[in-house]
């Protein structure tokens, strides 16, 4: 990394002022209190005064004092003038000259505890914060120069010179990088290093070397493919990485160093030296099994998928070929059944009377046909699966080799299938009853598996098999470690005495009550009434009525009449549309970095900062060639550096990514929200989702079929969250035209912008009955358009109450039993609700406070100043990710003793029912050098001597601090406490033993 990392620009406003202040820093750091007023009031002339004010007040703003004074805002001198009772001002100007200024800075520094940055304890203290921020995070050198400021600010540590602090990070960054590289190829084995440097190596009969292989993943739909992609994951584990190396070092860490193994060329990653190779490669590898894995299932999925498909067409249309013969034999079975139901014919003679019109041998060859060409109500097309038993057996004893499976309680017949399947196969194609665990036969299934002779199918158990293992992949009642898409779900979910301290704020959160008996008695209350409105309007509305459809009730709604757009709208529109200035997109877009620098967001794949002229210039090209489809070409001019084509395609690689797209767009919502027009449209509490279809002209299994908006090619749909302010909150691309409301509820939850939308709007493809449930458990109106409402259920809880005419249509029973036993696994979150906040769902994003904004935030800032709070505690856990799952960690005194958190409270009085509602946050800061070995943040612990202080808002941010890693403890905890049916005195002795080997920093 260079040495000299920051701008002209950032050098230039250093320690000094970057325009005037605004009305929140005057009134932040610009304000004298009585003491200040005394120290100043003890000085002699106007100009004395206000000079020493302008020092004090600077270096609490700045952090350093001022060589020439003159540079000082005006606004800012205005200030503390009107504060003075000053009538003259200007006479700073006499000040700015004096000799006196500099013993007014050396008294300031003496009477206000001022620390040179020469400070050993100082020192000290900022590289161990230095240091956990570089090893826990990756964030840029400029952005760690920007809170290393803050912090000596802060903790009122004078500012060095700029080249001083710029080393200072530099030297620490590259400290923490080192110990990465370190830890992650100290345990290694000369023979595994030999084995990545050959990942390196272009063998002579090839063209691209094994990490490039490796890094392709599969493309084709099709078992061969399936087969390479197992081989694949062999090659990885044949590596000899261990997963456990992973621990040793922050996910983050390894993850970012993943990603530039994944982007770099080979030849770039073979230049580096010794311990950066290794380390950048064995961090590829680690990430790499899990990636491989889980792009090995998706194609398993595909192609389990299309095999029950083409079995379905190919039954399908061996049916529409019989439909003749089918016909015939039909005609002559209604025959005999027509002689059968004739009351003229005698019983004694029926057999003569049939026999007279359809032959013996006629009647056989029928009943026959019919026997072969009807189809069971539940046909899995088993004749035509056989077909494809082949193409199975290309991949299925790969597949059992080589993935490990997990299950969940509800998955464990499957893998118990698995298990046996995974035994050599025997050269019989039926099997003993018995043998093979049957629970996974379904009632489908069952008459394809058993035989008449009492024996198995092996065929048609495998085929079972099939079918049931993707049903338990998708709903991760299968799993596999290490993943990030097929992990165990259930990882994560609070239990124990973790979810029963925290199940009250939840409930109180959320809006529900405790008891889940409270809960549906109130559901069941809304829906009688509801039902009982509905019906007493349905008479008055002609748009909706009640139909017989084969012999059931149907509500039916009609389309209202189109209604006519007014002259007076398309004249506005019009006049609008001439008016609107006609420009370029690449003017828009660079207009728009201008205003926002949203394209600072965009930041090299190794966390440097770039020294590349003209960088926005060059983001906004790639990003309009991507978004335009054009491909760089129409873009590249030669006689502009930034837009030379070796500089678009270096952007292209390095900087724009899935991450780097999401943090940019982020901020423009945010920017758009600054805009008071805006919120005339709308206050970003409505969106809509839906969806774009695209053709993908390249060959991957990530393209899915769909004849209606693809004809004969594949496609993807990109799935998109439009806020009421007309920004785009979050996105996903699905694989085809997969059904919405698979993905809805993901694309709200993990939008990553400060709005909060809370009514959700859809069409009809994101609409089902779970769908309403889940949103209304969350806090959310989920609110669809939909066009056609036939074959909705309509759902009742009383089976006894009487909805006059609609209660034909409330054939549905809501089980409320199995609500009620399983009402606390549908409840887990808490949060802070402000006393400003429209509704208390806002909770869900305010767990926790950040140290470093919790006086600016606006969730946080009021509650920092009037009401704290001291939580109390005896200890805390902390789960540190791992590829595949989380390790829990229990954190607490070393000699056992009660603590207490950082904490703010707030009381938040709801609108409609006039009840008060009281939470509260934990505040959280980077952790120290003990807790950062598993967590990259930390809850606050106060010393008792700062209680009071914090109480009584005497104490500022400076008490905020890590606590000190020397006094605290950490053991490994075993998964039984974070499961509510573990509660017994042994659980304590498991603590006891697991804690006495703690995670050791080095």
């Amino acid at each position: 990394m260079p040495i000299g990392f920051l701008t002209d620009a950032q050098r230039r406003s250093y320690g000094r002022f970057n325009g005037e202040p605004t009305p929140d820093q005057l009134a932040r750091y610009f304000h004298l209190d009585d003491g200040d007023l005394k120290i100043i009031g003890e000085r002699r002339g106007d100009h004395n005064r206000l000079g020493f004010a302008v020092q004090l007040c600077t270096v609490r703003f700045l952090g350093a004092f001022l060589e020439d004074l003159s540079e000082t805002a005006p606004g800012a001198v205005a200030f503390l003038g009107r504060q003075l009772s000053l009538q003259d001002p200007s006479v700073f100007s006499n000040y700015c000259l004096s000799e006196a200024r500099w013993d007014h800075a050396s008294e300031i520094q003496s009477r206000y505890g001022l620390r040179e940055f020469t400070d050993p304890s100082a020192r000290f203290r900022l590289n161990r914060w230095l240091y956990a921020l570089c090893w826990t995070g990756t964030d840029r050198p400029s952005a760690l120069f920007d809170r290393a400021i803050a912090w000596l600010i802060t903790h009122k540590i004078l500012l060095p010179g700029v080249t001083v602090l710029e080393r200072h990070i530099v030297r620490i960054r590259t400290r923490a990088q080192e110990r990465v590289w370190l830890r992650l190829t100290q345990a290694v084995s000369a023979e595994t290093k030999a084995k990545l440097e050959a990942l390196l190596m272009v063998p002579e009969e090839g063209h691209v070397s094994m990490l490039d292989r490796l890094r392709k993943g599969p493309f084709l739909r099709s078992a061969p493919e399936l087969v390479r992609a197992l081989r694949r994951i062999d090659a990885v584990r044949g590596l000899g990485i261990n997963l456990s190396v992973s621990s040793r070092v922050p996910p983050t860490r390894v993850q970012a160093l993943a990603r530039f193994a994944t982007m770099a060329k080979a030849s770039a990653i073979k230049r580096m030296p010794d311990h950066r190779r290794f380390g950048t490669l064995i961090a590829f590898i680690l990430n790499l099994e899990a990636i491989a894995l889980d792009d090995a299932l998706d194609l398993l999925d595909i192609l389990i998928t299309e095999i029950f498909a083409d079995a379905t067409r190919a039954g399908e249309k061996a049916r529409l070929r019989t439909i003749k013969d089918l016909d015939e034999a039909a005609g002559r079975l209604g025959q005999v059944c027509a002689l059968l139901l004739d009351p003229s014919v005698a019983d004694s003679t029926l057999r003569e009377a049939v026999f007279a019109v359809v032959k013996r041998e006629d009647l056989e060859a029928a009943l026959r046909q019919v026997e072969n060409l009807v189809r069971p109500p539940e046909d899995m097309y088993y004749r035509e699966l056989k077909e494809s038993y082949r193409r199975v057996r290309t991949f299925l004893p790969s597949l059992l080799q080589t993935v490990r499976f997990g299950a969940t309680p509800g998955g464990r017949p499957v893998l118990e299938a698995l298990e046996f399947l995974r035994k050599p196969e025997e050269s019989e194609d039926r099997l003993h009853a018995g043998d093979p665990p049957i629970a996974i036969v379904t009632r489908a299934w069952r008459q394809y598996v058993f035989g008449d002779d009492e024996r198995i199918d092996r065929k048609a158990f495998v085929f079972c098999f099939l079918d049931r293992l993707r049903s338990a992949l998708r709903r991760r009642d299968l799993f596999i470690a290490p993943s990030f898409r097929y992990a165990d779900a259930r990882i994560g979910l609070l239990s124990g005495p973790a979810w029963e301290s925290a199940r009250p704020a939840v409930c109180r959160s959320l809006g529900h009550s405790l008891s889940a008996e409270e809960t549906l008695l109130a559901l069941g209350r809304q829906l009688d009434q509801t039902y009982q409105l509905v019906a007493t309007n349905l008479s008055s509305n002609p748009l909706a009525r009640v139909e017989k459809a084969d012999g059931k009730d149907e509500l039916v709604l009609t389309s209202p009449d189109k209604l006519e757009e007014p002259p007076s709208l398309v004249r506005l529109r019009n006049e609008i549309a001439a008016r609107l200035p006609r420009v370029d997109l690449p003017e828009i877009l660079l207009e728009i970095a201008a205003r926002t620098d949203f394209t600072a967001k965009f930041t090299h794949i190794s966390q440097r900062d770039s020294r590349a002229g003209d960088l926005a210039v060059s983001i906004c090209a790639v990003l309009l060639a991507e978004a335009c489809n054009i491909g760089m070409e129409p873009l590249v001019r030669n006689d502009v550096p930034a837009l030379r084509r070796s500089r678009l395609s270096w952007v292209n690689q390095n900087f724009v990514r899935n991450e780097t797209i999401t943090e940019a767009n982020a901020s423009l919502v945010v920017a758009q929200n600054n805009i008071p027009l805006v919120h005339a449209w709308g206050g970003g509490e409505v969106a809509s989702a839906d969806g774009l279809r695209f053709v993908v002209p390249v060959r991957t299994i990530h393209a899915g079929p769909n004849p209606k908006y693809f004809g004969y090619e594949r496609g993807v749909t990109y799935y998109n969250l439009v806020s009421d302010q007309f920004t785009g909150l979050n996105a996903i691309v699905v694989p085809g035209t997969l059904r919405d409301s698979l993905v809805l509820l993901a694309v709200v939850l993990e939008q990553p912008t400060e709005l909060n939308p809370i009514e959700i709007m859809t069409d009809t493809g994101a609409y089902t009955d779970v769908v309403f449930g889940l949103f209304w458990l969350l806090g959310y109106r989920f609110s669809p358009r939909i066009a056609d409402i036939g074959g909705a259920r309509y759902w009742r809880m009383d089976p006894s109450a009487d909805y006059g005419c609609l209660n034909g249509i409330a054939r549905h029973r809501i089980n409320t039993k199995l609500i009620a036993e399983h009402w606390d696994d549908l409840l887990l979150r808490w949060g802070l609700v402000p006393y400003w906040a429209k509704d208390e769902k806002i909770g869900f994003k305010t767990i926790n406070a950040r140290a470093e904004t919790v006086d600016t935030a606006h969730s946080f800032r009021s509650a920092f100043k009037k009401r704290r709070c001291l939580i109390p505690a005896d200890g805390f856990y902390e789960w540190k990710k791992v590829i595949g799952g989380k390790i829990p960690y229990s954190i607490e005194m070393k000699d056992g003793s009660p603590f207490v958190f950082a904490g703010l409270w707030e009381g938040w009085q709801n609108p409609e029912t006039q009840e008060w509602l009281r939470t509260c946050t934990i505040i959280t800061r980077q952790p120290n050098e003990f807790v950062a070995e598993i967590h990259t943040r930390m809850p606050i612990i106060l010393p008792p001597e700062t209680h009071d202080r914090w109480l009584s808002g005497e104490a500022g941010k400076y008490v905020l601090r890590a606590f000190p890693a020397k006094e605290m403890k950490i053991g490994a905890v075993s998964s039984r406490v974070n499961k509510l049916e573990n509660n017994d005195p042994g659980l304590l002795e498991l603590l006891r033993r697991l804690r006495l080997c703690p995670v050791r920093p080095c």
